[in-house]
């Protein structure tokens, strides 16, 4: 099945900023910056169909842990998809970010490339809304996250989530905080990053 899907791309997680997984001004990142990373991963997008599936306008949001020291570091995860959405866009929408329809840069993805233990595809609102220099990312009691500030505004920073094609902003998170069984954390001046991503097929 085809699809192409693009539109507003923002992260956080428990990382100091600048997060050593970015590429900072060319040179590639590394481990974690305390070897365990949790955090939430949100897109919005803003253009979209997979198959004859309109996904325009709709949000899916990836809350994750892993530990860089387990082997294989198999990325442990729940996949929320818009409410606003029916199920077919839902589907969707799981199908894209779970990696199950391919595409060059959703395949290098790691919870894509690597194992991984997917705990739950969740059904919530979800708000992607821009903020400052950042956003505001709300999923239902589960996930609120707000970033606004830049946190190095003289380095070119880019992650290989959105692909390192895509320049993006390192930000420091204001909160971010997760109550989404079975994970729980309350965070504040860890790190966040907002880019643009085009994910397709082909």
């Amino acid at each position: 099945m085809t699809y192409s899907v693009g539109g507003s791309y923002f992260e956080s997680c428990n990382c100091d900023a600048i997060c050593p997984c970015r590429m900072v001004d060319g040179a590639p990142g590394g481990r974690s910056t305390h070897g365990i990373c949790f955090g939430a991963l949100a897109w919005l997008v803003e253009d979209g169909h997979v198959g004859e599936v309109d996904v325009s306008g709709l949000a899916a949001v990836l809350v994750v842990r892993y530990d860089d020291d387990e082997a294989g570091s198999p990325w442990t995860i729940v996949l929320h998809v818009d409410a606003a959405g029916n199920e077919r866009q839902q589907a969707a929408l799981a199908d894209v970010f779970l990696g199950r329809l391919g595409g060059p840069k959703v395949g290098a993805l790691p919870w894509v490339r690597k194992a991984r233990h997917l705990l739950e595809v969740r059904t919530d609102a979800i708000e992607l809304v821009p903020d400052g220099d950042g956003y505001v990312l709300r999923v239902g009691d589960a996930v609120r996250a707000r970033a606004t500030r830049p946190a190095s505004p003289d380095s070119t920073v880019r992650c290989g989530i959105p692909g390192y094609d895509e320049p993006g902003r390192e930000l420091l998170a204001d909160e971010l905080v997760v109550h989404d069984d079975p994970f729980s954390w309350e965070l504040t001046e860890n790190c966040a990053f907002a880019s643009r991503f085009a994910y397709a097929s082909e």
